[in-house]
Formats: structure tokens, C-alpha cells, sequence
């Protein structure tokens, strides 16, 4: 059956209420009527190079070890709203915490492979707690790397507690490492940057820095390397915290691979950025890191609809963990997205995840 349909009738047969009422239950990216709706982009096909390889270690996914203990700190601090410095986070004490800590963090090691076989090294994000962030720097021998200058760039993916607080910990074994960060940090973590003290949280950087600082402006892409760029996005991640980077990489014969952070602007409008900004997006080879889908494993079923959406994309390889729940996962599988799996060791705590000390290569 033909629809004779036009999206300005659809519109004007619709009150704004209900209109407004369908996006908020079901999301603009799962809706039957995008087509009419969404005005369809212009692409710019960004030609971004590309590369050989890419082989993505992680180091800590695990950003706290215990759900309900993050959930109640927060809680007790005053809700959702509050500012991450604001939050006396449980450092004593939790069954399955590090020496009692809830802290732990998210960090992974990038190595880019390059047409003529040169590689550069880049560590994305430096956790939480500084001692178990430490330890497992010391398990991956980041922490040579660095001595020797064999990490290229230091790149935070956004401020938030679990994948800045950290710094020390890589600072310990280069201060004056290259760091590149959004240009849309609070204030108090350029204060952590250059040696801060918070006793509430608590968290400290002992060894201010000493290096490059190279800010990206939100909302744009910066080249990094041939077939890698940066891109910038304005968007809320919470507890104060706005804007999040991720790396884009083009894999010669292979498509467009994401590396990210938390992914806080949403797994959908970052493969839709890809394929209406980057030349070659229409293929996405692989995605990694936290896709902050149910973090906390409260499942609301509307994401099912999300979940579903990702096969439209046709992903070949997806290895996600840290803000990823479990539940968002077992769905992924479930629904015939290609996850990779990983070996549950190193207090990542179930293989669907690709945890701490995995590798992943694309």
C-alpha cells in the first residue's frame, strides 16, 4: 500500500503535545516517522585518511566496583544535580572495592598501525583512584611506556571523576606528556591539573602538570594523525560535567571505527555523526568503550527499541564495557549485535564485557 503522507501533514495532524509526548517515550532515532520528521542531512563526507590498524588494550573499564554504593553516595550528596566535587564517594570499607575503595576508574591504551608501518601510542583517559589506576599501569607496563615516551598523547575523553581523577597515577611516570581535553572543563579540574587538593571527594594530584596542554573547541573535528581525528561533542554528561571527545579512525579496506569515552551523546547520534561527516561512514567496522546504555543495570524498555536500532548500522565488531550495564549487553547479544567478548579477569567481572587487560584488534 502507497502512503501519500507528507511530513508538514503529518505535522498539522498532530498536536504539539502529542508530538512532543512521542518523542520523549520512544526517542527521535527510533521513531517510524523519522523519515517525515527529520529532514534528511547533507552529508560533508570529511576525508579523514586512514590506516592500517588499531589495536585497543584495555586498562580499567572498571570504574566503580559496586553499584548500589555509587548509586547511595550520590543520594547522600544530595541527588542527581549535585557536582561530582561535591560527592563524598565511599573510599572505606566496600566488600568489593579495591583495599575498601568503590574508586576504580577507565582507562585503554590506543596503538595506531599507519599505512608506511609506523605507530603512535595514545592513552585515552587516566580512571579514578589513583592507587588502583597505579597498580594497573604497573600490570600493563603503561607505566615504561611513559617513562620511555612511548605514549604519543595523554587524550581525557570528558572530566568526569572516573576517567579524569586519575591523573596522578600517569603523571607519577610523565608529567609533561602532551594532554589533549574538550575546552569545556570545570574549574575545579583545571585546578586538579595543576596540583588540587578536594578533601571531599576525596581526590588530589600531587605532581602538577608540566606539559603541552591542547584544548579542543566543542562541536568540531581535529585531524590527530592519518586516518584519526577527534571529535568534539557539546553535550550534558552530568554532575556538571559537559562535552565529550571520541576518536574517529578510518581502517584502510576495512570502514569507520569509534573509540570512546562514556559516549555520552548517544551511541545513535554518534554513528549518525559518522555517516553524515566522515567519508567511508556508511561502514562502520568497529565500536569500543562505555556506550553509557543502563549503567546501573536499571533497565528501562524503551532502550530496547535503541538496542535494535544498532543492527540498522551493521556494526561488524562492537566491544563495549565500563557504562554499558550487563542487561544493555545480554540485549546486544541477544538481538544479533556482534559483540566481542573478553576473559573476565582483573576485576571485570563477566566476559561480555571487554575488560581489564583484553585486547581488541581492528
Amino acid at each position: 500500500m502507497t502512503s501519500n503522507i507528507t511530513r508538514g501533514n503529518f505535522l498539522k495532524g498532530m498536536a504539539v503535545g502529542t508530538v512532543a509526548g512521542f518523542f520523549a517515550s520512544q526517542g527521535i532515532s527510533s521513531t517510524i516517522f523519522r523519515s517525515y520528521l527529520v529532514p534528511e542531512k547533507k552529508r560533508k563526507s570529511i576525508d579523514i585518511g586512514e590506516l592500517k590498524g588499531i589495536t585497543i588494550k584495555t586498562i580499567s573499564e572498571t570504574s566503580w566496583f559496586d553499584n548500589y554504593v555509587q548509586q547511595n553516595d550520590f543520594k547522600k550528596a544530595g541527588g542527581s544535580l549535585v557536582s561530582q566535587y561535591d560527592v563524598a564517594f565511599s573510599t572505606k570499607g566496600v566488600a568489593a572495592g579495591y583495599q575498601g575503595n568503590n574508586a576504580g576508574g577507565y582507562s585503554s591504551l590506543i596503538e595506531f598501525e599507519f599505512m608506511d608501518g609506523s605507530k603512535k601510542k595514545l592513552l585515552l583517559d587516566t580512571g579514578w583512584n589513583v592507587d588502583w589506576m597505579t597498580r594497573r599501569y604497573q600490570e600493563e607496563g603503561i607505566d615504561k611506556m611513559l617513562r620511555n615516551n612511548e605514549i604519543d598523547v595523554l587524550f581525557i575523553s570528558h572530566d568526569h571523576y572516573d576517567h579524569y581523577w586519575g591523573i596522578e597515577a600517569a603523571f607519577k611516570f610523565k608529567p609533561d606528556i602532551t594532554m589533549m581535553i574538550p575546552n569545556s572543563f570545570m574549574e575545579n579540574s583545571y585546578k586538579l591539573l595543576s596540583g588540587g587538593n578536594f578533601p571531599k571527594p576525596p581526590i588530589k594530584n600531587a605532581i602538577p602538570f608540566k606539559g603541552k596542554l591542547i584544548k579542543h573547541d566543542l562541536k568540531k573535528i581535529y585531524p590527530l594523525y592519518p586516518g584519526v581525528a577527534a571529535v568534539t561533542f557539546a553535550c550534558p554528561c552530568g554532575r556538571g560535567v559537559w562535552g565529550e571527545q571520541v576518536l574517529v579512525c578510518n581502517v584502510a579496506g576495512k570502514g569507520v571505527a569509534t573509540i570512546t569515552g562514556c559516549c555520552h551523546m548517544g551511541l545513535i547520534t554518534l554513528l549518525e555523526y559518522i555517516k553524515n561527516n566522515i567519508k567511508g561512514g556508511d561502514k562502520v567496522y568497529g565500536v569500543y568503550g562505555g556506550l553509557h546504555i543502563s549503567p546501573y543495570d536499571d533497565w528501562n524498555p524503551q532502550n530496547d527499541d535503541l538496542v535494535r536500532t544498532i543492527r540498522n548500522y551493521k556494526v561488524e565488531r562492537l566491544a563495549c564495557n565500563h557504562c554499558t550495564g550487563y542487561i544493555t549487553v545480554e540485549k546486544m547479544i541477544a538481538t544479533g549485535v556482534p559483540v566481542v567478548k573478553g576473559t573476565a579477569r582483573n576485576k571485570t567481572k563477566r566476559d561480555i564485557y571487554l575488560g581489564n587487560g583484553d585486547t581488541m584488534v581492528l
